[in-house]
């Protein structure tokens, strides 16, 4: 597992997980696209944007490995500002390959990119 040297392990100031610090030994958790409702949390939402502003600051609009990401974080992003960057696509390995899907993202999160 290749683990993001430099990306922060957590929401700063809060308990929210952005990383792992080793593999899971019952398996890898599988990436799902979780749906996001409008009446979430603040927190959650402030987690979601701490994020994709890591990711964006982390990778841009480069494919990256799913590593040490968090799997449940991740999967708040994960089919619409998050996608797959492989055909085949294996959301329970931790090399499989992911990008942001810009235009998404701007939309959902206009404050990471200062629209």
């Amino acid at each position: 597992m290749l683990k993001h040297r430099g990306f922060p392990g957590r929401l700063p100031g809060t308990d929210f997980q952005f990383t792992i610090r080793r593999p899971n030994p019952k398996g890898v958790t599988p990436l799902v696209a979780r749906d996001r409702y409008r009446d979430r949390r603040p927190a959650d939402k402030r987690a979601d944007s701490g994020f994709m502003a890591a990711l964006w600051q982390q990778f841009g609009d480069q494919p990256f490995e799913r590593g040490n990401l968090d799997a449940g974080r991740l999967s708040w992003l994960f089919g619409r500002e998050v996608i797959p960057a492989e055909d085949p696509f294996d959301p329970e390995s931790y090399e499989a390959l992911l990008i942001v899907d810009v235009s998404v993202a701007r939309a959902s999160f206009p404050d990471v990119f200062g629209d």
